[in-house]
C-alpha cells in the first residue's frame, strides 16, 4: 500500500492562461511518475481561477472537462493569493497537498524527491528554497533577503525562502492551522503557525526558473503594505499558543 493515499496539487491562477496547460502537464507527469514508484495511490490537480479576466477560466474547465484529475474553483470576485490559497487547500481531498504556481518557478520533477523526503524523514511539511535567485532581478533579490530576515527576527522562523511557492504539506496539519492572510504572507502564516504549534519542517534547494510571461505584483507597494499589516497582526494573534506536538 502506498505510504500516501492521494495526492492534491493546487495552483492559485489569476490570468494564467499562458501557462495553465503547461502548469496541468507538468502536474499530470509527476503524479503519474510518483504512482509508478508507489509513493501514492492517486491524484487531483486542483485549478483555483481567482476571477481571472482573460481565458484561465474558459481553459480550466475544458481541461477538467476532458480529464477527471482535474478540478476547478471559480471565484466570483478576486480574492488575491492569499485567498486563493485558503481555497485551495480547502479543496483539497488528498492526504498530501502542494502548493505552487502556475507559472512553475521550479522543475516538477522535483517533486518526487520532496514526497520522499516527508516519507523519509517523517515530517508535516517540506518547503523548498531557490539555490540562485539573480534571474528575478535585483530589486527583488534585496527585498527577499530583508524579508526573509524580518521574518526570522521576529517569529524566530530559520526559513531560508519563506514566500518561495513549493509547499508540500500532511493534510493533517489543516486540523490545527487556520489561515487568515489574504495577501502573499500567507506562505509566510503557514509555516509560521505551523512551527509554532511544533509541527516539523524540511526545507531543500532546488533550480528556480523566473516567470517569462506575464507579470508578477509580490513587490509591489501596496502588496507589501498588506504583508507588514497582516504579520503584525499574526504576531498578536500568536500570544499565548503552544506547541501541539
Amino acid at each position: 500500500m502506498p505510504p500516501f493515499e492521494k495526492l492534491s496539487i493546487f495552483y492559485p491562477m489569476w490570468n494564467e492562461e499562458a501557462y495553465i496547460e503547461r502548469a496541468l502537464a507538468a502536474g499530470h507527469r509527476a503524479c503519474n511518475r510518483l504512482i509508478e514508484r508507489g509513493d501514492i495511490g492517486d491524484y487531483e490537480l486542483i485549478v483555483v481561477n481567482d476571477a481571472s479576466t482573460d481565458r484561465t477560466g474558459e481553459i480550466a474547465d475544458r481541461c477538467a472537462a476532458d480529464d477527471p484529475h482535474v478540478r476547478v474553483v471559480h471565484h466570483p470576485q478576486n480574492r488575491k493569493l492569499g485567498g486563493a490559497i485558503k481555497t485551495g487547500f480547502a479543496a483539497a481531498t488528498g492526504d498530501l497537498i502542494l502548493y505552487t504556481d502556475a507559472d512553475l518557478p521550479f522543475d516538477m520533477a522535483e517533486l518526487p524527491r520532496a514526497v520522499r523526503l516527508m516519507r523519509d524523514y517523517d515530517v508535516d511539511l517540506v518547503s523548498a528554497y531557490r539555490l540562485d535567485r539573480t534571474g528575478e532581478g535585483y530589486l527583488r533579490t534585496v527585498y527577499t533577503f530583508w524579508y526573509n530576515l524580518l521574518i526570522r527576527t521576529m517569529f524566530g522562523v530559520k526559513a531560508r525562502d519563506i514566500n518561495f511557492a513549493f509547499k508540500l504539506c500532511r493534510a493533517r496539519l489543516f486540523d490545527h492551522v487556520e489561515l487568515r492572510s489574504e495577501g502573499s504572507f500567507i506562505d509566510a502564516e503557514l509555516v509560521i503557525r505551523a512551527t509554532r504549534l511544533g509541527f516539523e519542517m524540511l526545507q531543500f534547494g532546488v533550480d528556480y526558473f523566473p516567470r517569462t510571461r506575464g507579470e508578477s505584483t509580490l513587490s509591489s507597494p501596496g502588496v507589501i503594505l498588506t504583508i507588514l499589516r497582516e504579520m503584525r497582526e499574526l504576531r498578536s494573534d500568536l500570544d499565548g499558543i503552544e506547541k501541539l506536538v
